[in-house]
């Protein structure tokens, strides 16, 4: 098939195709009569793979080693629990660190819902975030650091 039909099959743009190509999760032979790239079923199999494997949260590059215990006949599956074994308490903490964001986020929208807009004068940015003072907003840890 040709990278219009896979991607279509695999619900993914030519862009994703040839990106998989270039890192070499997915090979396409070419069509000696035109040049064209060609795939096979193998190649969809791959792309549905890919696509599963991200909904999980694994990178390209960890698919890529799934990939290659799978190519050379070693069952990749311990490595897939380990990963995930190791990355969930890392995303229950991240979750906790939102959920306290939009605790403070909610605090603070109701604390401003009654105070005046005030124009920048040369001593302040924004009187909102310059005057919002929560005790236990927490100074390390924030997901943008």
């Amino acid at each position: 098939m040709k990278i219009g039909e896979l991607a279509r099959q695999g619900d993914v743009t030519h862009e994703t195709i040839r990106h998989y190509v270039h890192q070499g999760l997915i090979h396409a032979g070419r069509d000696p009569n035109n040049g064209y790239q060609h795939f096979d079923e193998e190649a969809l199999r791959r792309v549905r793979f890919i696509q599963r494997a991200r909904t999980l949260g694994f990178s390209l590059r960890e698919i890529a080693e799934i990939f290659a215990h799978t190519d050379h006949g070693d069952s990749p599956c311990p490595m897939v629990r380990d990963l995930l074994s190791a990355r969930l308490p890392r995303i229950r903490a991240q979750i906790q660190a939102l959920e306290a964001m939009a605790d403070r986020m909610e605090q603070a929208l109701t604390a401003w819902s009654d105070m005046p807009d005030g124009a920048p004068d040369g001593h302040t940015l924004c009187q909102l975030i310059e005057h919002w003072n929560e005790p236990d907003a927490p100074t390390h840890g924030r997901i943008d650091e």
